[in-house]
């Protein structure tokens, strides 16, 4: 990252073209405004600005320039997936990743068995192993 140069909040986020997440469960949250650009979309929901709840997605609509930012993503209970040539779905790749980064400690994936079946041992335990 050079000097001066602002980094794209789009990266942080897994495109789906042509698709959009709708919630079955009543309780998940969404809230929509008018923005211009996915690279504005992108950057209110990595810092949750104005939501009541964490972003974990967003949908933009390419014909009305709205922007859907979503407490869900497609991984989520009580969530199914629409073709809709009008939306591109945006989901934080932190929450939809099933890998781990560095030491794991922003891991929010959905993993949590290994290879073989095992229960992962939780990251502040050091029974049966210490790290």
């Amino acid at each position: 990252e050079g000097k001066g140069k602002k980094r794209n909040s789009l990266h942080d986020f897994k495109k789906t073209g042509e698709l959009m997440l709708i919630k079955v469960n009543k309780t998940l949250e969404v809230k929509t405004k008018l923005l211009n650009t996915t690279e504005q979309c992108a950057k209110r929901c990595s810092r949750n600005k104005g939501l009541s709840f964490t972003c974990k997605a967003f949908a933009y609509d390419r014909v009305t320039k709205r922007c859907h930012w979503l407490s869900f993503n497609s991984l989520t209970n009580g969530v199914r997936k629409k073709q809709d040539h009008a939306f591109d779905l945006y989901e934080k790749k932190d929450y939809v990743r099933n890998c781990i980064i560095g030491k794991g400690a922003d891991y929010k994936g959905t993993i949590s068995v290994t290879k073989s079946g095992i229960q992962c041992q939780a990251w502040n335990s050091m029974i049966p192993h210490e790290h």
